[in-house]
């Protein structure tokens, strides 16, 4: 299928690794134009390089550096001649108990995980309307969904997101404008993220997580790029306002 976004320009942020890189990847096949970030300058320019020989019609321009950063933000943006697709992505806090927490760990939380999203989103969503063309996918978290309870900061950092994007993306000035903004909920999918969780015995501690994914196996990093470039098509502009869980039937409610 021709998903209509060929020589369109994307933003895909946390893109050297994991999901975001298989976000950029499939956008890359489809012809889109990148503009890349994550904060390791190293890693974050051999996977451009990457993006360039998989498809080498398109340009593929990076920036490193913390995107909860406003310089780095403005860098950004700067570096895209017009954002038709953002992709929100950036790692999750760490883990614990909230007894623990101090409010400087609640506001770097929500700093990277809610406002970073809205700041880039505010920046870009007005644009797209005037241009009649848009896509905003955050990718967050099944927490969301399912709650974690040793994972209070991201749940509440990203519930907190997932709400404001709620009433924004129905509204008629953005929504009638053929921009869309839904969110992607990512559950088990293999990447360095997840094999740095595993403990000690990281292949007996896969084996048993995998036991209670319906599918059998860990998401991959491709099948997700592969979906979120389906959101950004030119076939998904009747799709907003959505949390879209990708957790191989994990979750077990109908609803």
């Amino acid at each position: 299928m021709d998903l209509g976004i060929e020589g369109r320009w994307a933003v895909v942020c946390a893109a050297s690794k994991g999901l975001g890189k298989g976000c950029a990847r499939a956008l890359a096949r489809e012809g889109v134009n990148l503009v890349i970030n994550a904060r390791g300058a190293e890693a974050l320019e051999a996977t451009a390089q990457e993006l360039r020989q998989l498809n080498p019609a398109i340009e593929v321009r990076s920036v490193a550096g913390d995107v909860g950063q406003p310089d780095v933000r403005a860098a950004l943006l700067a570096a895209c001649p017009q954002v038709d697709i953002l992709i929100n992505n950036a790692g999750g806090p760490p883990p614990g108990d909230f007894r623990d927490w101090q409010r400087e760990d609640w506001l770097r939380a929500l700093e990277l995980n809610m406002l970073t999203p809205i700041e880039l989103i505010k920046a870009t969503v007005d644009g797209m309307a005037e241009r009649g063309f848009g896509r905003v996918v955050n990718i967050t978290s099944s927490a969301v969904k399912a709650p974690i309870d040793i994972l209070g900061l991201s749940n509440g950092a990203r519930s907190g997101l997932t709400g404001f994007v709620a009433g924004l993306a129905r509204q008629p000035r953005l929504a009638g404008r053929n921009v869309t903004i839904n969110a992607l909920l990512p559950g088990s999918f293999d990447t360095d993220r997840l094999r740095s969780t595993l403990g000690d015995d990281p292949e007996t501690a896969a084996a048993e997580s995998i036991k209670a994914i319906p599918a059998g196996r860990f998401g991959t990093p491709e099948e997700f790029g592969a979906f979120c470039a389906f959101i950004c098509s030119a076939h998904a502009g009747y799709l907003t306002g959505q949390n879209l869980l990708l957790d191989g039937g994990a979750y077990p409610g109908a609803y």
